[in-house]
């Protein structure tokens, strides 16, 4: 008889907005093989009130990481203390699920990976959109042939930018900030589970407007200084030889592109947002005049962020490498930063990390299932 592994100890370090739907899925759909015990924030007040909404303790932060009861820290912290708290992380013995990105420099990333291996813990991250029943769908369409080989892949984010309408847009203008590094993990991330690895990018970069001006209650009028590209275009060359696209701008009023297209030798795929769990998924075979929407194969295809976090927590109990992983994470970070650099320098970049596809969601799960 083999003995049921323990569930594993789940901790939440950030209580800002995202950790209301982690804390709601942690607590409520992904409870098989894993409980959430303790969240933590620099501002206690912030822990206490989601202590007092889910069923979790508020904890001080060098109390979280010393509980031997937790396995695993989910790391909500803004994107400038990823790297810092995560190190905490694995040098308390404990594996971490960063939100995206995963740090904001590749050296950081190369640092945290290496010192997780050391240690014998995992590294995982978001956004784990591309596990959803959407992305999924469109990844089994292209395993059993429905377009061909793949040949080539667009990808868009466009938008006005987040100073209309986001409580404090500024960070989005800030180093480490812009569309790139803020949209670009949803749309890279689903590239590469479907395509797979990227070798070599070219691309270039704008700053349109030097400054904005913020239009939300608490900020309303302020003046922001924009100090990243505004507008980038990046070309992706696959390992597998295909040829990616993608554009990401905060400079655009309105469009009509898609989210993403992926173009085979036998048919064309359309796959939903990658911000989203779900579809609409369309094909579009050779010769044939119309498009077809698919019905999901798979479920999570409603709001199920904290689905990668069940993932890698399924990952420590089993011994295997984890979906949303940190080598996934790793290699979409420096596809962004060479993106950036091939623009500065005029000249394709060669990238140093590599990846493989993540092994795909087994079709049939019931809901908090990952294998």
């Amino acid at each position: 008889m083999t003995d049921t592994p323990r569930d594993i100890g789940v901790g939440v370090i950030g209580c800002g907005n995202i950790s209301t739907i982690y804390l709601t899925n942690l607590t409520q759909r992904f409870t098989r093989g894993l409980k959430t015990i303790a969240v933590a924030d620099l501002m206690p007040e912030r822990a206490q009130a989601a202590a007092e909404k889910f069923p979790v303790k508020a904890m001080a932060v060098k109390d979280l990481l010393a509980d031997p009861s937790i396995d695993l820290v989910v790391n909500l912290t803004v994107p400038g203390a990823h790297h810092e708290v995560a190190m905490d992380v694995v040098n308390a013995g404990k594996s971490v699920y960063n939100e995206k990105p995963l740090t904001l420099s590749r050296t950081q990333a190369a640092e945290l990976l290496t010192a997780a291996g050391t240690r014998g813990v995992l590294v995982g991250g978001a956004p784990d959109t591309f596990l959803g029943g959407g992305i999924q769908t469109c990844r089994k369409l292209i395993d059993d042939g429905w377009i061909g080989k793949p040949v080539a892949a667009t990808a868009f984010f466009l938008s006005r930018g987040p100073e209309g309408w986001h409580p404090n847009p500024v960070f989005y203008y800030s180093l480490g900030g812009g569309p790139m590094f803020d949209m670009g993990p949803y749309y890279l991330t689903a590239m590469v589970a479907l395509m797979g690895g990227v070798r070599r990018v070219t691309g270039s970069a704008q700053t349109t407007f030097a400054t904005r001006v913020a239009n939300s209650q608490h900020h309303k009028g302020l003046v922001i200084n924009v100090q990243t590209p505004t507008h980038i275009a990046g070309v992706l060359d696959f390992a597998s030889g295909a040829v990616g696209t993608i554009v990401t701008s905060f400079d655009v009023w309105c469009h009509s592109l898609p989210r993403i297209e992926v173009y085979g030798t036998e048919g064309t795929l359309s796959v939903p947002d990658p911000n989203t769990f779900g579809g609409p998924v369309k094909i579009r075979r050779a010769g044939v005049d119309t498009w077809s929407e698919v019905p999901l194969t798979h479920g999570y295809a409603v709001n199920s962020r904290g689905l990668g976090v069940a993932d890698l927590a399924r990952a420590l109990q089993a011994r295997r490498a984890a979906r949303a992983g940190g080598a996934l994470c790793h290699h979409v970070l420096d596809i962004m930063h060479a993106v950036h650099d091939a623009s500065l320098n005029g000249r394709h970049v060669d990238l140093t990390s590599t990846v493989d596809r993540p092994a795909p969601l087994p079709m049939g799960l019931t809901d908090g299932e990952v294998d």
